[in-house]
């Protein structure tokens, strides 16, 4: 009997150490780092999962390990709750202190803006994601009245209560750094490129169609100008709800604007919509082809014609 409890003892002496060792190691790894107070701005990109976010934070020294980083996220269901943006954060808070500050929301909040948008759009994606009022999208359009085509789609970081300004002077400074000395009128014909073409590949040719217009004094007939002129008046820009690119109809054609490209012939005086630097790159290089005319079909696909009477067969065969 005594041999007994001496093997059972001698059983769970070991075990019970273990226990105990790993429940002080558990909360070591729990504890902060240091007792260094000094903020450090800790940054999320967009994207990231919690493994990677935790090796990041062990990396920049701000916990202690990335496993029970990840271990405690997961245990407390926080996953959907951290979001990407930029954190002050410090190494002397304990791993569910650090959480907790992830989980109320960075100080600095990613926000993409994509190619050709025109910039009530962009008023209101800002408006929405950084949750501002209606004085902030006032302020933006003001400042903005003679930016379109300048406002360079991107992702961008900025704090919370970034101020209008300070948003339009990043995009336009974006817009600059990334294209340089691009001319006004290459300008313009990149916003319709930025609307009127789906890939690419295919804005050099379509952009070469377009000057070859222009320069035998054709209208340019893009819909996307259509699309603006009408949304200018139509949409109030304190309604997310409006559909700035609704498709147009044969009556549009009849609008009376300097944007109609089917009633005047030239480029529209101010681009439509902000374009990219793909768009950009095609308006100051168009290709040179014997195209004179294309159009896209229900699955995207362009369908180039060297003469009215093959466009007029592309229009029968892909649209009706």
């Amino acid at each position: 009997m005594k041999s007994r409890i001496k093997k059972i003892i001698l059983l769970v002496i070991p075990i019970a150490v273990a226990v105990i060792f790993a429940a002080f190691y558990l909360k070591m790894l729990f504890e902060p780092i240091s007792n260094d107070s000094r903020e450090i701005d800790f940054l999320i990109t967009k994207g990231s999962s919690v493994s990677q976010i935790g090796k990041k934070l062990e990396k920049e020294g701000i916990i202690r390990s990335a496993v029970a980083f990840k271990f405690y996220v997961q245990l407390t269901s926080s996953t959907s709750k951290i979001q990407a943006g930029e954190f002050q954060l410090s190494p002397n808070l304990t791993l569910m202190q650090i959480v907790d500050r992830l989980k109320k929301g960075p100080t600095e909040i990613w926000v993409t803006i994509p190619e050709g948008l025109r910039r009530e759009e962009i008023a209101l994606k800002f408006a929405e994601i950084l949750e501002k009022d209606q004085s902030f999208i006032k302020e933006f359009l003001k400042l903005t009245q003679d930016k379109e085509g300048y406002l360079f789609p991107d992702t961008y970081l900025f704090p919370k209560n970034a101020a209008a300004e300070s948003i339009v002077n990043k995009m336009i400074s974006t817009f600059e750094k990334k294209n340089g000395d691009v001319a006004y009128k290459e300008l313009i014909m990149a916003s319709l490129l930025e609307r009127e073409t789906l890939s690419d590949e295919e804005k050099p040719i379509v952009a070469g169609v377009l000057y070859k217009r222009l320069s035998n004094n054709w209208p340019l007939q893009v819909d996307a100008t259509l699309q603006y002129a009408k949304a200018s008046v139509k949409c109030q820009a304190s309604s997310a709800k409006c559909d700035y690119w609704e498709v147009p109809t044969s009556l549009d054609k009849e609008i009376n604007s300097a944007f109609n490209t089917y009633k005047n012939t030239g480029l529209p005086p101010s681009p439509i919509a902000n374009p990219g630097k793909t768009s950009i790159d095609a308006a100051k290089n168009p290709q040179e082809s014997d195209y004179w005319f294309y159009i896209h079909d229900s699955q995207g696909r362009i369908h180039f014609a060297k003469t009215i009477e093959e466009h007029n067969v592309n229009i029968e065969r892909y649209l009706r």
